[in-house]
């Protein structure tokens, strides 16, 4: 929850400003999202007039979204929140730090928003307020994480209408064939290219690389590293964003993990270090010529907790059963809780570097995470290392995955993992027992609804021979 205490004049006045700019704006309504537990953006536009009154007040924002799935399923197996208790509302407070303009919506003002209690507390259920309350033990240690998120997903020459058409079945992809840092097929679609570039960063979403990967139609994003709440925000922003501007072109951005067994899957890579607001405390100069590449001891305790934790949180970046397809060896998801320096083939990847860049790449996670879960997952079993000074005893991985062959591989369904989760005293230290058993719950509606699912692979392969 955002500190009670009086804003500073500068915070006072930039509040005043912001708040000046939206009232004087030619446009009477605000665009205000909350993210559900998938990480879809949910939301609304409000009158300006209630949006002015909602800035110190809140409103009130139906329950629902944490009581259904992505296709807005209720699920049957949740407790907090479901048919039995009426699907109220709960108070949003908006963040007046996330203020920015949507450049292909006429520039109207758009906030994000946290969900709280009635007496101000975080809603255990919010997923950004779940990362708030990570970052929040990171500070009690003097930390403040940094982080950034690359993405890569698929792109199809579809519309919602089109797609429907197919009933879900062979999507266009926007260009054919395998062209890795083609400028080539850039260039074959460059005005989306471009309206990703320029109109994100005017959205305040800015992207530090953006190139074609191995795959039809696929791009890789690297959005600009910040403090770890920015990160997620931007994440989640860019994901939505991506689809919003696609569609201006009559394109189908997929975020999915895994869309064709044809193609490597389509990761969600998220870098992370720790500053104590002057320097960086990955990195320590004395270590920089030894094996460990500058890497300071609160690094390796860092890495260490992210090995040690990997399992127990894996829900939490591998949230969908689609996930699970992506984790195939040969095709570059690590599968597999390896380290290495500067090696693709690991789960995580140390980046050694300068005072300014040596952080931890770590690779497992796909494309289809909710960005504020992942990275709170992440940061978390990162600082449970930290906390309990954990030694970095595994040994780095060399080549393709050379030396982890005595290394258990990552369960290969939704349902293992979750069944971890469940049972992880973990999970419920760093996440406490709602958040914890809620989304365990909707996780394993999440499985049975694949279970309950008759597929084409199914059809194919049994409709005529049996």
């Amino acid at each position: 929850m955002a500190s009670k205490s009086k804003p500073s004049a500068s915070a006072a006045d930039d509040r005043r400003g912001l708040l000046s700019a939206v009232q004087s704006s030619g446009s009477g309504k605000v665009k205000v999202a909350v993210t559900d537990i998938d990480g879809v953006l949910r939301g609304k536009y409000l009158h300006k007039d209630k949006f002015m009154s909602a800035v110190d007040g809140g409103f009130g924002f139906c329950n629902v979204v944490f009581g259904w799935d992505m296709t807005d399923s209720v699920y049957d197996n949740a407790h907090v929140i479901g048919w039995q208790h009426g699907f109220p509302d709960v108070m949003v407070q908006l963040d007046l730090a996330t203020g920015r303009n949507v450049p292909w919506d006429n520039d109207v003002a758009f906030f994000l928003g946290d969900f709280i209690n009635t007496d101000g507390s975080p809603f255990p259920l919010c997923p950004r307020q779940l990362l708030k309350t990570v970052i929040a033990r990171a500070a009690k240690l003097g930390m403040q994480p940094m982080c950034g998120l690359e993405f890569e997903w698929f792109n199809f020459a579809e519309t919602p209408h089109s797609w429907a058409a197919k009933k879900g079945v062979d999507p266009t992809p926007l260009t054919p064939g395998m062209f890795g840092y083609s400028l080539l097929r850039t260039n074959a679609n460059r005005e989306y290219f471009n309206a990703l570039m320029d109109e994100l960063l005017l959205f305040r979403v800015p992207i530090e690389g953006l190139h074609t990967e191995t795959g039809p139609g696929v791009y890789e994003a690297a959005i600009q590293f910040s403090d770890a709440l920015e990160c997620a925000d931007r994440g989640v922003l860019f994901k939505s964003s991506a689809k919003e501007i696609g569609a201006a072109f009559g394109i189908i951005p997929s975020f999915m993990a895994k869309w064709s067994s044809q193609y490597p899957g389509c990761s969600g890579h998220v870098h992370q270090s720790m500053t104590d607001g002057k320097k960086n405390l990955f990195f320590d100069e004395g270590s920089k010529k030894s094996a460990r590449a500058g890497m300071s001891k609160v690094f390796e305790s860092f890495l260490a907790g992210q090995i040690a934790a990997l399992m127990e949180f894996a829900p939490m970046f591998w949230p969908t059963v689609n996930s699970y397809k992506r984790l195939v060896d040969g095709f570059w998801a690590p599968v597999k809780p390896t380290w290495a320096i500067d090696n693709r083939t690991a789960s995580f990847r140390v980046i050694p570097g300068s005072s300014k860049s040596t952080r931890l790449e770590t690779r497992c996670p796909g494309a289809d995470i909710n960005p504020y879960l992942a990275v709170a997952a992440l940061l978390a079993a990162g600082l449970h290392g930290i906390e309990k000074n954990l030694k970095l005893t595994a040994l780095p991985i060399t080549g393709t995955n050379q030396g982890s062959e005595n290394t258990p591989r990552a369960p290969r369904s939704l349902k293992e993992t979750t069944d971890i989760f469940r049972r992880s005293e973990l999970a419920r230290d760093w996440f406490g027992d709602t958040f914890v058993d809620h989304f365990a719950a909707t996780r394993d509606w999440e499985w049975r609804q694949w279970q309950d699912a008759v597929t084409d692979w199914e059809l194919k392969r049994y409709f005529e021979v049996i």
